[in-house]
């Protein structure tokens, strides 16, 4: 049997925006609700070989707290960019809320939790159009989005998945991996085959620690978050009220 374990970034500074690849930070609760979780890791004799997780600063953070956590802050760290939240175009930036008033709370839904409806594009020659950013200037401009919906972010997700993690996992390494909320959810619909349907009803809760117990073939035998299930349905209600107004 192999186990690898993901984690969600801790809450960032912009819980009420739609955020996808804008580079924001960490709350100060996000920080500390991660390395409590780095913490729990170690207490429970998790040991990780290896590190990834997005080119995102709050997944590179999460990573790194957690790290802190366990003492692990020396193990190799891979960054890639396939790993990155789903892009949301020209919604990033807006407060959920506002966007719910002015869209429609239909519309919004639309964009958040279907498969396979992309939101507005944000425009090429916008600067914060991810190829005028210089951490993605070897990736091809091609494969850099504009928007994305979520079948989108597991066209690079899993692919990336299959080709750099699995074989790792086969070797036995031990791997924590820092993602975001809808990465982290095309990676399990391919784990657990879920149909569309079924994975827009998915919900990740912050840096609450998900491990998967794997077959001989990589095929899971059951994941399990390491906190009770009241923890963790507190923490997705707060993530489902992000789009109603205070």
């Amino acid at each position: 049997m192999y186990k690898i374990v993901i984690v969600r970034h801790g809450l960032s500074v912009w819980p009420d925006k739609f955020t996808g690849w804008t580079d924001i930070d960490l709350a100060p609760e996000g920080i500390a609700e991660t390395l409590k979780y780095g913490k729990k890791l170690k207490e429970l004799g998790y040991s990780f070989d290896l590190g990834f997780a997005s080119m995102l600063k709050r997944g590179i953070k999460t990573l790194w707290k957690a790290l802190d956590g366990m003492d692990l802050n020396w193990i190799p760290i891979t960054y890639a960019w396939q790993l990155n939240e789903r892009h949301y175009g020209a919604l990033q930036g807006l407060n959920k809320a506002q966007t719910v008033e002015k869209y429609g709370k239909d519309q919004v839904q639309l964009w958040r939790r279907s498969y396979d409806v992309r939101p507005p594009a944000v425009d090429v020659n916008d600067p914060m159009h991810p190829s005028h950013d210089p951490r993605y200037k070897d990736v091809d401009p091609s494969l850099l989005p504009s928007g994305e919906c979520l079948k989108d972010t597991y066209n690079r997700a899993v692919p990336y998945w299959q080709k750099t993690i699995e074989p790792l996992i086969k070797q036995g390494k031990k791997i924590l991996v820092s993602a975001h909320g809808n990465s982290i959810r095309a990676i399990m619909k391919y784990l657990d085959n879920l149909s569309e349907e079924e994975i827009v009803g998915v919900n990740i809760p912050y840096c609450i620690p998900l491990v998967y117990e794997l077959d001989e073939n990589l095929k899971p035998i059951k994941h399990y978050y390491l906190a009770s299930d009241e923890e963790v349905q507190r923490v997705i209600e707060g993530i489902k009220n992000q789009t109603k107004k205070k």
